[in-house]
């Protein structure tokens, strides 16, 4: 799998913006006039300036100089409505193009299987979310437009320059050079600290996502202290690489602004020492310096934006490397030639499970499955016992495809699930986890999760059926209660019900349940087990079990340890047969 560390070249991360900012061709191309338009009407305003010195105020004709103002004035006010043309587009492009990115990205994400966040902190994701398409956006909308437009007002500039005298051009032009020596020196060093700041900002975004998510706990051990002495010290870290990004720009923006102003008043010496000669007028020297300040205007713009435009680079490659993430679970191929030859399951139909000799091993840990093999029958209740780490969850997550086995076939009916479709394999499951998940929603939205098409009646008869109509009934605005992050209003067994709910409404052929009534009181665990035992009539169902009252209305039960199957029967004939299991239900089944 790719890694989001991977790098990427700036030419790829032009690239993709570029694609983007192809959706948007007529806006572009507006931008562009607007632009250049704004550009052509500063740089006749020089033009203007000329023709009413010399026509107007030198030769002290007042009509030719009323009418020179005018002139003036009407290219002004041209370019001021294509200034605003450009702003607008420009900035319109910026948001635009940030607003597809973050769905591009998003979308991307969700399709990465849980290995990778793994490895990749959601709070730094976060940050590449938020900060990085910030900068992004002011990149385009901004400063892009700023560097265009310096450019082609600088190179403009130039060619009238060279009109009004060769000369003094010839001065800019070798100065040129001496003002480009810090861009090309300065330059990369922003770049560099802009990235750098930018993964320091997103460490910090990891710790407090972190840290605030796991608050009870960080209160519950009085680590208030230590948490905020490491904050400070990552916030001292980002501060670092901060200060280094603004040294080396702020000794960009002044070497430049320097070497421009030195090169301008040298010029205008010449210029004043030729009109004293003879050799130019007032108004072609006054032209002349009015376009040598915007020429030098454009550079310093240039020398101020290029820091900007390198940080977006640098966000932008932090972005782009999660684009380049690609999944280690591959969908199949419709291509005959490859073996991963897409299939379909019958809807609705509880299929039996098959697994075959499967090995597998988390990323940097040694193996926990060596050729595992289990046979589930259709519609059959299976029950999972064993200690921590014996490959309970693991197998649920390979069955799901959330990994991969390094060798060997889990099948469904005879189809091995790597030649289905991912959605169509996940939309066969449900899943109800020993740590319910609730989302930031209502309480309707949340049930309806499993099945978005559902009405309001059905969302109501599931939560009746998993016993949790009740409770939710007196919620202050019932169904419409919004449960907060993480469900944080909610206790834990009312989470479980509204999760076991949300599992009812799906009605998948398959389901998976942690031992979905552990966080339950006894009175609610014998209603949720009731609504459990009618959800699992006709479906293949497996259960990780922690109670006796779930293995007792299993079919089978399946005895782990370290990744292996030591032992398969019923409750009676395992207490008699398998010491482990004797064990572990006198110490929790049984407790």
């Amino acid at each position: 799998m790719t890694t989001p560390l991977d790098e990427v070249s700036t030419k790829q991360v032009l690239h993709w913006i570029g694609s983007h900012l192809s959706h948007y061709k007529k806006r572009v191309a507006g931008a562009i006039v607007a632009l250049l338009t704004a550009a052509i009407a500063w740089l006749m305003l020089g033009q203007g300036i000329k023709y009413a010195i010399d026509n107007g105020f030198v030769d002290n004709a007042s009509d030719t100089l009323n009418q020179a103002t005018v002139i003036v004035l009407g290219i002004t006010l041209l370019a001021c409505i294509a200034t605003y043309a450009r702003f607008y587009l420009m900035t319109w492009l910026g948001e635009r193009v940030s607003a597809d990115i973050r769905n591009q990205v998003y979308s991307h994400l969700l399709s990465l299987p849980p290995s990778f966040f793994a490895e990749l902190r959601t709070g730094e994701v976060i940050s590449r979310f938020t900060s990085d398409t910030t900068v992004i956006q002011t990149v385009v909308g901004m400063s892009l437009s700023m560097t265009l437009r310096s450019v082609i007002t600088f190179i403009g500039a130039l060619i009238l320059m060279g009109i009004s005298s060769p000369l003094l051009t010839l001065c800019v032009i070798v100065a040129v050079p001496a003002v480009l020596v810090p861009i090309k020196v300065l330059a990369p060093q922003v770049r560099k600290f802009a990235k750098i700041s930018q993964d320091k900002v997103a460490d910090l975004g990891s710790h407090i996502d972190e840290s605030l998510h796991e608050i009870m706990t960080v209160q519950a051990y009085t680590a208030e202290n230590k948490e905020r002495s490491h904050f400070a010290s990552r916030v001292e870290a980002a501060m670092g690489a901060a200060e280094h990004r603004i040294h080396y720009r702020s000794l960009l923006i002044g070497c430049i602004m320097c070497l421009s102003m030195t090169a301008i008043i040298f010029i205008a010496w010449v210029g004043a020492r030729q009109v004293l000669e003879g050799q130019m007028s007032v108004g072609e020297l006054s032209a002349f310096l009015f376009y040598a300040v915007m020429a030098g205007g454009s550079v310093a713009t240039i020398s101020e934006v290029i820091g900007e435009v390198q940080r977006g680079v640098g966000a932008s490659e932090r972005l782009y490397q999660l684009i380049q993430a690609e999944s280690d679970i591959q969908p199949p191929s419709s291509n005959t030639d490859n073996e991963k030859t897409v299939v379909t399951l019958a809807e609705n139909a509880s299929p039996a499970i098959n697994i075959n000799n499967v090995s597998f091993s988390y990323p940097s840990s040694k193996a926990l499955f060596t050729d595992l093999n289990l046979n589930i029958r259709a519609g059959e209740k299976l029950a999972l016992v064993g200690p921590s780490g014996a490959g309970k969850t693991t197998l649920f997550q390979l069955l799901m495809r959330f990994y991969e086995p390094s060798s060997g076939s889990v099948v469904f009916n005879e189809t091995n699930i790597n030649n289905l479709p991912l959605a169509q394999l996940r939309d066969q499951i449900a899943v109800v986890t020993q740590e319910p998940v609730v989302f930031a929603r209502s309480v309707m939205d949340n049930i309806r999760y499993g099945k978005p098409e559902a009405t309001d009646e059905d969302v109501v008869k599931a939560a009746k059926l998993a016993f949790a109509h009740e409770f939710i009934d007196s919620l202050d605005n019932r169904y419409d209660t919004q449960l907060g992050e993480r469900g944080i209003k909610l206790s834990g067994g009312q989470k479980q019900r509204i999760a076991i709910a949300r599992a009812i409404l799906a009605d998948r052929p398959i389901l998976l349940l942690d031992e979905a009534t552990s966080a339950l009181d006894a009175m609610s665990e014998r209603m949720v087990q009731q609504a459990i035992n009618r959800l699992m009539e006709g479906k293949t169902s497996i259960v990780i079990a922690h109670r006796l009252a779930t293995v007792q209305h299993a079919d089978r039960i399946v005895v782990m340890d370290k990744g292996s199957i030591v032992a398969t029967g019923d409750h009676a004939s395992l207490m008699k047969s398998d010491t482990l299991y004797r064990e572990y239900a006198e110490l929790q089944l049984l407790s």
